[in-house]
């Protein structure tokens, strides 16, 4: 199947794969962390995430390649994996019964008004970061035909091994036959610890020699590629002209990248958002409709709006379509707690296709 300049697999044991740190993020709603008394746990990780909403609210067969620590948090966040209905593959730690190795722990709060969402980590000790090539026997885990494998900037900052293994995962895949993506996510604090800007667009730069489609927004680019700003500012967050002003020099660097898509946010209070998204695709740009979005709980939403669009290629969808199952499943998870779906796919197309908010009897 040829869509947009990739060659999809119709087949495969699994349609998609991806590698990433799992990890767990304590949520104390709309009170600020400092003054809690109680929080929510949701398991997370943004290349987990992605697989999770594609078995869960797309219907596919996905996996999820990961560092598993075998002591009680380990156990939670497994039975979540297997919960959202994804295969796992592990690489397993013991713990020893004091400082680790850990599954990562992310805090955050949701805000409110117009008070910002504050998030922060601790990834000290983290099994995430120990993982290194040769880890997964990936013939093993294509042996049945993989149609798409996926990786972010997250995890090949948080160590000096973590690129080896996206790098070996990539090449693997390619080898099966998969299309491969890519989501930036450049967190500065993270490539800050592993040697900043410098090292994240040498590390990025190879491992974006095997990507064929690529997430990412424009600091992302700028950042995590070296890519300077373009030369006309936005005029707006949802003015899509910088982003697309981009995509030459993007090309340029690696021509085999056939997709280059991001979300375009604007954030007007915690709870409001005008939300759209844009896609180049093999030459041509798409633009989705813009939302007003009443947001409940913003973290996930762009791993949402991957999920959609990846799912929209895997289905054979035009691009158009494809790109609006990404927004509009972007813009329902940041309806629901969590970083994960909750969302069914008959609402995601409802949504895409114009659908409104009135109720469903």
């Amino acid at each position: 199947m040829s869509t947009v300049g990739l060659n999809i697999r119709t087949e495969g044991a699994l349609d998609f794969v991806s590698v990433g740190a799992l990890v767990h993020r304590l949520d104390t709603g709309v009170v600020p962390f400092r003054k809690a008394t109680e929080c929510l746990i949701h398991v997370s990780g943004g290349e987990f995430n992605c697989a999770a909403n594609l078995a869960d609210c797309f219907g596919l067969k996905t996996g999820v390649a990961s560092a598993m620590v075998d002591y009680p948090i380990g156990d939670l966040i497994a039975e979540r994996v297997k919960a959202m209905g994804v295969q796992a593959f592990y690489k397993h730690f013991k713990h020893n019964g004091v400082n680790g190795p850990n599954m990562a722990t992310v805090y955050s709060d949701r805000g409110q008004g117009v008070r910002p969402p504050v998030v922060f980590y601790n990834r000290a000790n983290e099994a995430g970061g120990m993982l290194k090539a040769g880890d997964f026997d990936w013939q093993k885990i294509f042996a049945g035909g993989v149609r798409w494998f996926h990786s972010g900037g997250i995890f090949a900052a948080l160590s000096e091994t973590t690129p080896g293994v996206v790098i070996e995962g990539m090449k693997a895949a390619k080898a099966a036959g998969a299309v491969v993506s890519f989501d930036l996510n450049y967190r500065a604090k993270l490539w800050n610890i592993v040697g900043g800007p410098s090292r994240a667009v040498e590390v990025l730069g190879k491992i974006l020699e095997n990507v064929d489609v690529l997430v990412g927004n424009e600091e992302d680019l700028q950042m995590g590629l070296g890519i300077p700003g373009p030369e006309v500012a936005a005029k707006s967050k949802l003015d899509p002209s910088a982003f697309f002003a981009m995509i030459d020099q993007v090309i340029a660097k690696h021509p085999q990248i056939k997709i280059v898509a991001t979300t375009l946010r604007e954030v007007h209070s915690t709870n409001r958002h005008s939300w759209s998204a844009v896609a180049w695709m093999d030459g041509k740009t798409y633009t989705a409709p813009t939302a007003e979005l009443d947001v409940y709980d913003r973290v996930g939403g762009g791993d949402g709006f991957a999920s959609g669009l990846i799912y929209g290629l895997l289905a054979g969808e035009e691009p158009a379509t494809a790109l609006r199952l990404g927004w509009a499943h972007g813009a329902l998870l940041t309806t629901f707690p969590g970083d994960t779906t909750m969302s069914s796919l008959e609402q995601v197309r409802a949504f895409a296709g114009g659908g409104s908010a009135r109720i469903q009897r």
